[in-house]
């Protein structure tokens, strides 16, 4: 044997081992890579791996935790260990050690078995850092200005300066405060995030943030600066227009722990030694109205050591709470992508507008030269008018006005701290010289959820859609899920939020953004189980309980429960579920409830003079029952998840009362609702109100209904999100792709060919003749309507979860082709995996590109009657063992499979 033939057999072997290798992939917990600050004190693990065949399944894990990375890579001197488990679960895998201790690190690592007997290696180390987990763990006090202070007077400065003698390990700096802040050590800033600390319910959970602060930090003298904002806590924020909701302070705490090389620690903390500056350069700064910048007013150097502190006050130490103190739960708002000016311009009127291209959310960034006491205004608007001018009148009250004063030193930066604005167009005024693109930047900012799911078709208008539904939801979710991010209003609304969730949870990793809002939701519900209109409520305490916006307590962890298989949220929310479904059993009499305002199928279609009954009026009280009935399903499910078996009996049985009430006071005995409208037959068809012998006849009125206006939907908030899903149901996807092509007033596609960016509140913000809807209510950034997108993914596509292994642990491919499209595919990232459904047309050849991520299998509906049609990367499928045959079914073939990629292609 020659050494060349060795040579080649040695390389062959290696490349079969590698080949048969599992490997770890994006170790993370509580669905974070490497958090600090956790507060959590059974964290949950969760991990993906990959190999180079198919029908990967795990079934054992090993988990081992560490103090330091050395004893983790070593294996000795382990913290915890689970040792080899017998299971397939690599998601939510909880941790089960000793008790976690506030402020350490903890390095871990994971390895797996799968199904033939492969073990991976393990892990790359990873880590995550406990947070404050009791109220006297904060050694540091709350401290805030000595003098009387309200949201109209400057941002002030807090400065603490400090010596380290020592060589430092780490340094981990835990900050909050009433209000937004913004720190620095030594000149430099502290973390990438934006409007800290968020948004939340105050008075309860106020989040801090933990950074490692280690490199910022040198031998010597070290100094701290933290300039604070009103923000949500004491800013203008809601209707009314209040200053000071949740208090007339503005005040922070800031912890600074460091570990020294020799064991030793310190800790650095809020007290009264620090000192203030009343008078900072940022003026004023107002979430609705904007921020007053004047650069002549800067103290350079005033976070660096040195600084000459001698005319700053003494702060006042204040006695507030720690005891509602909490980690951070989710994403934070960081900046994303900029934009350059696609157009510089002046309008009819003379105006200087530039225009970006995009409705974005952020702020803008300046760049100029100019002289001292040069004031450069931006102000911010959605559209331009008929006339190409400035728009504005639909902000209402919110001013959107940035205001820049230069100190006339050379080239000088401008960008804003404390507030956001919702624009496409930025006019500025007062620009010294010529305004170039490159001195002028939109950057936009969001919560920094991982970007999940893309979608794209053989058609540019649906693409578009697909495109403004994914900045719809980058616009409003700061923090908390908005309406909209633009006007006096930008509130956490939660009839927008449960109606879009599903379509949220393709596009981006919304499961902790939900979590950490839904626990809000639940600290704001009252204690009769009413829920409020907005979370966090700025509002009356009892503006609530209406149809369909409530029901975000019901609906929205039952959707994270479908998208992301997480137990613990059903678990944290199901007494909040339960609490709401037992308000509305309380209101009602003879299980109907029919009191209380409601909002009803929200901005549905209308018309001015409708003297023939052409607006389509949904009775407010046959909605509610409806969202009565699903909230108890829902409830019920939750139920039927966490094993409490004699509630899932109870509610049952009140289930079935719910919906004998509905039938009884609503639809006629041959199956016509009281208001025979698209919204009450989608509501009653996809909540299962009816008997199953009406149904297909409720069926047939609704498709006739869309037929008699023309094949135009005319839904509102509550009735848009179901109808193309209950149409496709009950045999009429054709239809339903009919109203997803529809490019004529109402529809989804209007906007978009009005030049739409992003999803407008109403169907007809800009009128066909260009002028506007109601200035009193007519934002162009409102995501509510782009619940399409869920039936774009989950049907269009085919790309869903089964609903009895959620999480896409069993992944459910059903494409359904059909309205003219050639192609259509969607890509998801899931907690296991990367999956993927793909078809394309051509004729009456057509092919179906799927992938299913390791440690999940696939139920993959082919879109043809015979077997024989199909074939799988060019084989009869029944020459591929690992595909199992499940026969034919409503004009599909079923097939089984697990993980790996396959192509079938159909000849019909």
């Amino acid at each position: 044997m020659t050494l060349k033939y060795i040579f080649l057999l040695a390389q062959i072997f290696c490349f079969l081992a590698l080949a048969a290798q599992v490997r770890i992939q994006n170790p993370r917990i509580e669905n974070l890579s490497n958090p600090i600050g956790l507060d959590i004190t059974q964290p949950r693990f969760g991990w993906q791996f990959a190999a180079d065949r198919r029908n990967v399944l795990q079934t054992a894990y090993e988990i081992r935790v560490a103090m330091n990375a050395t004893d983790l890579l070593t294996g000795k001197k382990l913290f915890w260990t689970s040792g080899k488990t017998q299971s397939d679960a690599s998601v939510w895998v909880p941790y089960t050690g000793p008790a976690l201790v506030s402020g350490k690190k903890y390095w871990w690592q994971v390895r797996v078995w799968d199904n033939a007997g492969n073990v991976s290696d393990w892990s790359q180390p990873n880590f995550w850092q406990m947070g404050l987990l009791n109220p006297t763990d904060w050694k540091a006090k709350w401290i805030s200005l000595a003098a009387p202070e309200d949201s109209t007077q400057p941002s002030p400065m807090f400065r603490k300066e400090f010596a380290t003698k020592k060589k430092i390990v780490s340094a981990t700096a835990y900050i909050t405060a009433h209000g937004l802040y913004e720190a620095q050590i030594n000149g430099q800033r502290v973390g990438q995030d934006y409007l800290t600390p968020g948004w939340t319910v105050y008075n309860k959970r106020l989040q801090y943030q933990a950074y490692d602060v280690t490199n910022l930090l040198q031998k010597g003298s070290n100094a701290i600066g933290v300039t604070l904002g009103s923000g949500w806590w004491r800013g203008n924020i809601g209707w009314a227009h209040v200053n000071g909701f949740y208090g007339k302070d503005i005040s922070l705490i800031f912890q600074l722990e460091i570990q020294y090389t020799d064991g030793s620690n310190e800790t650095v903390a809020s007290d009264d030694s620090w000192k203030y500056a009343a008078n900072g350069p940022i003026q004023s700064s107002e979430i609705y109205h904007g921020e007053t910048y004047d650069a002549r007013l800067e103290q350079v150097g005033w976070s660096s050591p040195g600084y000459n502190v001698s005319k700053w006050s003494t702060v006042s130490v204040k006695d507030f709470p720690k005891d509602n103190l909490i980690g951070t739960y989710n994403e934070p708002i960081q900046k994303h992508e900029t934009f350059r000016p696609v157009k510089i311009f002046r309008t009819p009127q003379g105006e200087l507008v530039a225009d970006f291209g995009q409705n974005l959310v952020g702020w803008v960034e300046l760049k100029a030269r100019g002289n001292s006491g040069d004031r450069v205004v931006l102000q911010f608007a959605e559209v331009l008018d008929k006339q190409s001018n400035f728009y504005t009148d639909n902000l209402r009250a919110a001013k959107c006005t940035d205001t820049w004063i230069l100190k006339g030193s050379g080239e000088e930066h401008f960008e804003p701290h404390f507030t956001f604005h919702g624009f496409r167009y930025a006019k500025i005024t007062g620009y010294p010289g010529e305004l170039k693109p490159e001195n002028i930047t939109a950057v936009a900012l969001y919560s920094a959820m991982r970007p999940a799911g893309s979608f794209s078709s053989s058609d540019p208008l649906v693409n578009q859609l697909q495109h403004n539904i994914q900045w719809g939801q980058r616009g409003n979710f700061l923090d908390v899920p908005t309406d909209c991010p633009q006007r006096d209003e930008r509130l956490g609304w939660t009839g927008d939020a449960q109606a879009f969730s599903r379509t949220a949870t393709f596009n981006f990793d919304a499961h902790n953004f939900f979590a950490k809002w839904l626990k809000d939701m639940a600290a704001d519900q009252q204690s009769d189980g009413m829920v409020p209109w907005v979370i966090p409520n700025v509002l009356r305490a009892r503006n609530g309980a209406s149809a369909g916006w409530a029901d975000a307590a019901t609906i929205i962890p039952w959707n994270m429960w479908l998208a992301y298989g997480d137990r613990r949220i059903l678990e944290d929310q199901y007494p909040s579920m339960k609490a709401w479904v037992e308000y509305m059993r309380k209101e009602s009499k003879n299980d109907l409830w029919n009191t209380g305002p409601h909002f009803g199928d929200w901005l549905f279609y209308s018309v001015t003079d409708d003297n023939d009954g052409r607006s389509a009026i949904t009775d407010k009280y046959l909605i509610a029952q409806c969202f009565y009935a699903h909230s108890t399903q829902l409830l019920i499910n939750a139920a039927q998840v966490l094993g409490k078996k004699d509630e899932v009996a109870v509610y049952s049985e009140l289930l079935k009362k719910v919906k004998t009430a509905y039938l009884n006071e609503y639809v006629t005995p041959n199956g016509r609702p009281l208001s025979p409208t698209q919204t009450a037959y989608v509501l009653a068809l996809q909540f299962d109100l009816l008997p199953e012998n009406q149904r297909e006849q409720a069926a047939k009125n609704l498709a006739e209904n869309i037929k008699n206006y023309k094949d135009h939907l005319t839904t509102g908030f509550l009735g848009t999100p179901y109808l193309c899903h209950v149409l496709t149901r009950f045999g009429y996807n054709d239809l339903a792709y009919t109203l997803l092509n529809q490019k004529t007033y109402p529809s989804w596609l209007y906007p978009v060919t009005r030049g739409a960016t992003t999803i407008w509140e109403r169907w007809d913000g800009i009128r066909p003749d260009s002028s506007f809807q109601a200035v009193t209510m007519n934002s162009f950034n409102h995501y509510a309507y782009g619940a399409i997108g869920d039936w774009m993914y989950r049907v269009m596509a085919g790309l869903d979860t089964e609903t009895d292994a959620p999480g896409y642990k069993a992944i459910r491919i059903q494409p359904r082709p059909g309205g003219g499209f050639t192609e259509a595919a969607a890509t998801l990232q899931t907690l296991y995996g990367q999956t993927s459904s793909r078809w394309q047309q051509n004729g009456k050849s057509l092919t179906l590109d799927v992938e299913i991520p390791a440690n999940t299998t696939a139920t993959v509906f082919v879109p043809t009657s015979e077997v024989s049609a199909i074939t799988e990367s060019g084989k009869p499928l029944k020459s591929l063992p690992e595909i199992r045959i499940e026969g034919a079914q409503n004009g599909f073939v079923v097939l089984k499979m697990g993980s790996g990629k396959y192509l079938f292609s159909v000849t019909n």
